[in-house]
């Protein structure tokens, strides 16, 4: 063990070995300054006993786990995924932080996540377990985990008439929010790639977008633009429409970005124009993509093309989760399946008729022959 040693100042310092080597193949030290000599040697004693734990990394508790995690992770993940990380390792699985990590059970984490599903939604329970799972996977991969998570909620939509679409579009127009509507609408732009625009992304001699950055909220709740999109399909080309060109020429060209919003203001701006014009109230700004893609879906535009538009990664994506069905469609459906079953019913009574009168028609003809 490290023994402190007294500086020329008085204090005493103690150097503790990292146990990593330099390039030239000696070990690192770390140095450890205290007021006295105990607290010198105690201090690089509870160094040593740490280091050495980190070693056998099953003996972290969860949370110095979940925090050398986030910290591993934080260049390679979007500042928005270790944002919620963050909030994950502050505010949830309270109860489990404290215990090491090979004190685990089953059943004391499932009673964790059980008493997370009282609070919160299937889906940030989902993500809730998904990050420690993650961070199980990584320190203490023998352990296998069995827990059963809630069903997941169906997010039912009141899809927006033609006639409300055509509303909105005039509501927003000479709005500030009109360019960051069109894009989310008729192009299935994220609000994150929206506000990530730049003027080199915009090819007016073409009419084309490139979609190659995005903006997003790190862990101190700042935007800080990526450079890159959310996936690797994300990162794509877009004709665009003149009727949307001409609106983003107007546009001060003198700022960075080509939406001078941040995207709470662009959320709250939307939010405001659906109240004052009696729209779909529990419409959400990233639900216009999802109008995107049902539309794609309505005009029956192949997967393929309806990907690369949207930068999906996968059609079971798009389909699952943003391709949704107009009332005006699902009505058609309705009324179709209706009028065969309608038709079924009326054959059924015909038959039933016709036999009846096929007997009639026999004990005539019986009657007839016995008159002769």
């Amino acid at each position: 063990m490290a023994k402190a040693k007294q500086l020329p100042s008085g204090a005493w310092r103690a150097q503790v070995s990292t146990g990593e080597k330099s390039k030239n193949g000696k070990y690192k030290y770390v140095s450890i300054t205290m007021p006295t000599e105990k607290e010198a040697n105690f201090a690089a004693l509870e160094y040593e006993l740490k280091r050495k734990e980190m070693q056998n990394p099953e003996n972290m508790t969860l949370s110095e786990a979940m925090e050398k995690y986030i910290e591993i992770k934080s260049n390679v993940l979007s500042p928005s995924t270790i944002r919620g990380y963050s909030k994950i390792h502050k505010n949830n699985l309270t109860s489990l932080m404290p215990i090491k990590l090979n004190k685990l059970t089953n059943g004391l984490i499932q009673s964790v996540i059980n008493d997370e599903s009282l609070t919160h939604k299937p889906k940030t329970v989902k993500n809730i377990y998904g990050l420690f799972s993650a961070v199980l996977k990584l320190y203490y991969p023998d352990f296998k985990l069995n827990i059963t998570l809630p069903q997941p909620e169906k997010r039912i939509l009141t899809m927006p008439t033609e006639e409300q679409l055509s509303i909105l579009i005039k509501a927003v127009e000479n709005k500030s929010i009109e360019v960051p509507v069109l894009l989310a609408l008729w192009l299935g732009l994220r609000q994150s790639e929206i506000t990530g625009l730049k003027w080199d992304c915009i090819d007016f001699k073409n009419s084309i977008i490139t979609i190659k950055r995005a903006k997003v909220i790190d862990k101190d709740d700042n935007e800080v633009l990526k450079q890159k999109t959310k996936n690797y399909s994300s990162t794509r080309k877009l004709k665009v429409h003149k009727f949307i060109m001409d609106k983003i020429k107007k546009l001060d060209q003198k700022n960075e970005f080509v939406i001078n919003l941040k995207g709470k203001s662009i959320y709250d701006g939307f939010k405001n124009i659906l109240n004052k014009n009696d729209l779909t109230p529990d419409l959400r700004f990233h639900d216009l993509r999802m109008l995107n893609a049902s539309v794609m879906l309505k005009l029956k535009v192949p997967d393929k093309y309806a990907m690369e538009r949207g930068g999906w990664n996968t059609a079971n994506t798009m389909k699952k989760v943003y391709q949704q069905l107009f009332d005006e469609e699902r009505n058609v459906v309705d009324n179709n399946v209706d009028n065969y079953f309608e038709n079924l019913i009326k054959r059924k009574i015909i038959k039933k008729q016709s036999k009846k009168k096929r007997v009639i028609t026999r004990i005539i003809t019986r009657k007839n022959q016995t008159c002769e």
